[in-house]
């Protein structure tokens, strides 16, 4: 495994070609660690290591006898640790900056928000910059939505061809460079959407879109747009297996039919992003009769959004929980069955909304592929190598070898033995930036503080640039 990081390490690290100039913090050296990678999806050890990072790029993972020594380096004794490359979140809402450091409180080094608006750009560009701590994010445009029984009011209403090339075209002049579809888009206004993202080279993601839902469907007839149809469109990702299970096996819960999807799936060579917490914290709030959506980690969900999830928390909180558990327990078997027949699984939470907090749901998502049926090696290649490939950064993130971005979670503990140990990180490397678990808790404290003020502006000014003024007496605060 490390072959290529012994070969590459001095020269990275003497050509300095992969510095960032905006970077003047000293080189650290982490002694005495054992490492895991998964470049395979396989979990690679060496045990006794150093690392070496400078300018936010790792430029040497191996022996200690053959380690570079930079000087004026941070040297960090890491005796009994374990080191695994960043974890990341493909499904995400963020609403403010104050919750990003809950993020990498818990190992999550890159993020991929799906509700985009201009806020969010900006807010890429100051993590980027070293300006602002948080994790690497990534960013969809507003959701592209059609009227229907799964329109928010986040969303970017398009109902014609035209609607829907006009508001692509905004978001790419804007600056976003992937597009989420939603599960209410007209077929006119889908396939316009398609090809105006063709022509500007949008990556498309989201829920796969369904057409007008008429009376009777899908129990008695037919989506208007199937679902297979989607699969040769080229999506980065689908998101969540609960809603592959709706548009593509009409809530069946009939294990034959879903392996048969799955290959249908994985020869298209279209990811799946899970997202099993999305429908486990429902049933979990079922379950408590409406007491989980306060449980402790709930104070890092934005209390401006959360405002809006009060109906839906107490609508759930009224369900009789043994009616959905079997429905929870298959959306898992689903999952593993899509990973068995070849469909490339990625790790996402939907945090931010409804009672998934922040980082901390990434590490429940973890648990849960875990539980059921994937190895703890498998769930964290899902969060690590196998998203680098999805995101076309095989080799440059998710990794841990020279050239590889300085995204680093260790632990007191090895998360292949055990997929808890990824709730109590100990220390955690961000784009090169050293963060003990001091600096850590002190993340998650700040996230439990949102600026209410600035998120309301936030959303206003989004709202108002995708075309759909919001008045701030709707958000309750």
């Amino acid at each position: 495994m490390f072959s290529r990081v012994l070969a590459m390490g001095a020269l990275v690290f003497a050509s300095g070609a992969l510095a960032s100039p905006a970077r003047a913090a000293p080189p650290i050296v982490v002694e005495h660690i054992d490492l895991i990678d998964f470049p395979d999806g396989e979990a690679h050890r060496f045990d006794d290591a150093s690392l070496v990072i400078a300018d936010g790029r790792i430029v040497y993972a191996g022996p200690a006898a053959a380690a570079p020594s930079p000087a004026g380096a941070k040297r960090i004794d890491a005796s009994g640790k374990t080191a695994i490359p960043g974890l990341t979140d493909m499904h995400v809402h963020v609403w403010d900056e104050a919750g990003l450091g809950a993020y990498l409180a818990y190992g999550v080094t890159t993020v991929r928000n799906m509700s985009g608006m201009p806020f969010h750009l900006a807010l890429a560009e100051r993590i980027a910059n070293g300006e602002l701590a948080g994790p690497r994010l990534l960013t969809s445009g507003p959701i592209l939505n059609s009227k229907g029984p799964n329109a928010q009011i986040n969303h970017q209403v398009v109902e014609t061809a035209e609607e829907a090339r006009k508001a692509v075209a905004a978001q790419a002049a804007a600056g976003f460079t992937r597009l989420k579809t939603y599960s209410n888009l007209r077929r006119p206004a889908y396939e316009a959407l398609l090809d105006e993202a063709r022509a500007h080279d949008l990556k498309i993601t989201g829920h796969t879109p369904e057409g007008f839902r008429a009376e009777g469907v899908p129990f008695d007839k037919p989506f208007a747009i199937g679902f297979e149809e989607i699969l040769d469109d080229g999506f980065e990702t689908i998101e969540h297996t609960e809603s592959i299970l709706w548009h593509g096996l009409s809530d069946r819960l009939d294990e034959d039919a879903a392996r048969v999807l799955a290959r249908k799936i994985a020869a298209s060579g279209t990811p799946v992003t899970a997202t099993l917490l999305a429908h486990h914290n429902l049933v979990r709030v079922a379950e408590s009769d409406g007491a989980f959506a306060k449980q402790p980690d709930a104070a890092t969900l934005n209390p401006v959004t959360q405002q809006t999830e009060t109906e839906y928390i107490a609508f759930w909180a009224k369900q009789d929980a043994a009616r959905h558990l079997e429905k929870d327990r298959f959306i898992g078997t689903f999952t593993r069955i899509m990973d068995e027949e070849g469909v490339t699984i990625v790790t996402g939470s939907d945090a931010g909304i409804f009672t998934n907090a922040p980082g901390v749901s990434l590490v429940d998502e973890l648990e849960l592929l875990v539980a059921a049926g994937f190895s703890p090696t498998q769930a964290l290649a899902a969060s690590t190598n196998s998203v680098a490939g999805v995101l076309g950064l095989a080799g440059e993130s998710g990794c841990l070898a020279a050239q590889c971005r300085a995204d680093v979670v260790l632990y007191a503990c090895d998360p292949t033995q055990d997929i808890a140990c990824t709730h109590q990180p100990f220390a955690v490397v961000a784009d090169g930036t050293w963060h003990d678990r001091a600096a850590l808790d002190a993340m998650l404290a700040k996230a439990a503080r949102p600026d209410v003020e600035r998120t309301i502006a936030n959303l206003v000014e989004g709202m108002a640039a995708q075309g759909t003024p919001l008045d701030p007496a709707v958000l309750g605060n």
